[in-house]
């Protein structure tokens, strides 16, 4: 099991000024608070409580109310210590066990942290304002949770390190990792055809579909042609991102000729579908067909269990820790790692409900 430890904004900024202090990035004196606000974008009274947790370590030393405080001279400078960013897709993903469990890892390991603090959902992906908010906050190097191809592009042209965390990773020349997702995928509609379901559609974010449609989306679409069904944006929806425009893409697809079955690409996707077919007073699995591309400790509760996609995060937590340390030896590493998946069948797939 995970250990979890939940640290609070105060305590994340602090480790990552610790960090630059250790590194020899500070020397002197140390900003103000409003230099601090304008340089990070972070609330000024949380860099102030981070600023007394660094006094209480002895790290800083007060000067008094309006004085900068001090940098005590013998702070070990460590070579070895790098400040992480990490860019999310959504916020919530720093809520997320493994996240959680690879900022406690990071900071043990002595390295700062910092989730930058919007995600690039909440940016449209767009490129150039995910670039702009990059550039403010200095990092040695980037982990990239769930990017697009063209923000992806954009870290390598710069010449950035990063990592991909999940993401249309495959063949650029940066380091990855994420669970592979192809043979669970492929089991998880073959099943859905031997329960005689052929409206089946798979709904996931625009990064996995444009420019086109990702390797896990492309074999799901091979699945239905090798099961004799023509696939097409029926099968494969496009949508606009927001709360709205998933609700507008359901309620499209349940209009004329609804879906028996549907393959969630995230649990949030999950989740909000289940609500819908409540609303519409559709029962799972009698009327719908669900599963989930994505797995949550949410589901233990969950009766009927709930299909989905399993694999091992753990795994992926020590790949980037291992990409980390090569990262403060100055090692050269860009391999992609796939971790192993299993589809797990569930109380929430039945029988195509016939016509």
């Amino acid at each position: 099991m995970l250990k979890l430890q939940i640290m609070t904004a105060a305590e994340q900024v602090a480790a990552y000024l610790r960090a630059e202090l250790m590194a020899g990035r500070m020397l002197g004196v140390m900003p103000g608070v409003l230099r601090l606000e304008a340089d990070y974008g972070i609330n000024r009274n949380t860099l102030e409580a981070a600023l007394r947790l660094l006094e209480n370590e002895g790290l800083l030393i007060s000067q008094g109310t309006g004085m900068r405080r001090l940098i005590r001279p013998q702070v070990q400078q460590k070579k070895d210590v790098l400040r992480v960013g990490i860019l999310a897709n959504e916020q919530v993903e720093q809520k997320v066990s493994y996240m959680v469990e690879l900022r406690h890892q990071l900071t043990e390991a002595g390295h700062s942290v910092i989730f930058l603090p919007k995600g690039m959902y909440e940016l449209e992906m767009d490129v150039r304002r995910i670039a702009r908010m990059v550039k403010r906050y200095p990092a040695d190097i980037w982990l990239v949770v769930a990017g697009s191809r063209e923000v992806l592009e954009w870290f390598v042209n710069e010449k950035l390190r990063v990592m991909a965390i999940f993401g249309r990773r495959r063949e650029l020349p940066i380091a990855s990792v994420g669970p592979d997702k192809l043979p669970a995928i492929a089991a998880a509609t073959s099943e859905l055809f031997r329960r005689g379901h052929r409206r089946i559609v798979l709904l996931t974010r625009r990064a996995r579909r444009v420019p086109r449609p990702g390797a896990v989306e492309q074999e799901f679409l091979n699945q239905l042609a090798q099961h004799g069904i023509v696939p097409g944006p029926y099968n494969l929806p496009d949508w606009q991102e927001s709360i709205d425009g998933y609700q507008s893409c359901l309620e499209s697809l349940f209009h004329l000729t609804p879906p028996t079955a549907m393959i969630l690409d995230e649990v949030q996707l999950f989740l909000a579908t289940q609500q819908f077919l409540i609303t519409r007073g559709l029962r799972v699995p009698q009327d719908v067909s669900l599963i989930c591309m994505d797995e949550s400790s949410d589901f233990d509760w969950c009766r009927p269990s709930v299909a989905h996609i399993r694999w091992d995060s753990l795994q992926m937590v020590r790949r980037v820790l291992r990409w980390t340390a090569n990262m403060a030896e100055g090692k050269i590493d860009l391999r992609h790692n796939f971790t192993t998946t299993e589809f797990v069948n569930g109380g929430t797939i039945g029988m195509a409900k016939r016509s």
